[in-house]
């Protein structure tokens, strides 16, 4: 890096200089001929050694300590204590009642239906090309165009 040093200008006419100031060509070769070796060295003194941790690597760190016992006030664990049956109390209203009953009755009903369906479509697709479980090969035509037509009525196809 000291061994390279740009050639000084000529010293007969400052070059003329473009619109926003810019430096002759020159200049800029000069320029960056240094500046290319030095961001070289740069990076290399910076990422070539690994990164130590110094006398504190291995310490636990102060989250690991126990904390002090904290004053303990006892209308604030009663009220707490209050707090939690009354919560419990709740949840268990809500599980039981029969809103909540009702809903899950008629989830599992709209999966049972939803899973029919897609098993449903599927077969019609198979049975269109011709593979899987439900295809119509070894059937007559008659009993394959009846088969396909039940199947899009059944997923609502038709």
């Amino acid at each position: 890096m000291l061994g390279l040093v740009a050639a000084p200008a000529p010293a007969a006419a400052a070059p003329p200089r473009g619109r926003c100031g810019a430096a002759a060509p020159s200049e800029k070769a000069g320029r960056v001929a240094l500046a290319v070796p030095a961001a070289a060295t740069l990076s290399l003194v910076l990422w070539s050694s690994p990164a130590n941790a110094g006398i504190l690597s291995g310490f636990s760190g102060l989250e690991s300590r126990p904390g002090p016992d904290m004053p303990r006030l006892e209308f604030l664990e009663k009220w707490n204590a209050e707090n939690q049956k009354k919560y419990a109390e709740f949840d268990n209203r809500f599980k039981n009642s029969k809103v909540l009953q009702d809903l899950l009755e008629k989830s599992k009903k709209n999966k049972e239906k939803n899973e029919r369906m897609i098993q449903d479509k599927y077969c019609l697709r198979g049975a269109e090309w011709g593979v899987g479980d439900c295809s119509t090969e070894g059937m007559s035509d008659q009993e394959g165009e009846d088969f396909i037509s039940e199947l899009k009525k059944r997923t609502g196809a038709e």
